[in-house]
């Protein structure tokens, strides 16, 4: 089995990776831009975190590029049809995960600022989760689901 990529997609994918790695390597090295926006216990813990947190955030980030490297491994003619399968399904697995992940939270905030759940986000970081973070998730999702086309058996 080869793999048939929608390069246009996986670019978008691979870009949306590094970016989104990118931020967690940023708040691991103690930056704060944008954080405030993520709310709740995150943003709590980060005013003042311990090391495993910061542990957690650069583990995160190396998890995000492993995205990216898995995105580019389709990009690779494969021999051997387990690998492309593999790569196939574990692409569209992540790309619905990821899109369900954004789209469940972006629910669930929907409904605490409509105080039908209580999520105990302030205003700022319900604004932004609603506005930026939660269709960012969507997005990533897109572009890791629509990455592979479709296969073709040989």
């Amino acid at each position: 089995m080869t793999l048939r990529v929608n390069k246009w997609w996986l670019t978008l994918g691979v870009v949306w990776s590094v970016i989104f790695a990118g931020m967690s390597f940023y708040w691991a090295m103690g930056g704060m831009l944008g954080v405030r926006s993520l709310g709740g216990a995150i943003y709590e813990i980060s005013l003042n975190p311990e090391p495993a947190f910061i542990l957690i955030v650069w583990l995160t980030g190396f998890v995000k590029l492993l995205g990216a490297l898995v995105l580019l491994l389709l990009l690779i003619p494969w021999r051997n049809a387990v690998i492309s399968k593999v790569l196939y399904y574990l692409t569209k697995i992540a790309g619905v995960f990821l899109f369900v992940y954004g789209l469940l939270n972006f629910i669930t905030i929907s409904l605490s600022s409509f105080a039908i759940l209580d999520m105990d986000l302030e205003v700022h970081a319900t604004f932004w989760r609603l506005v930026f973070w939660e269709p960012f998730w969507m997005v990533g999702g897109i572009c890791y689901f629509f990455s592979v086309k479709k296969q073709r058996f040989i």
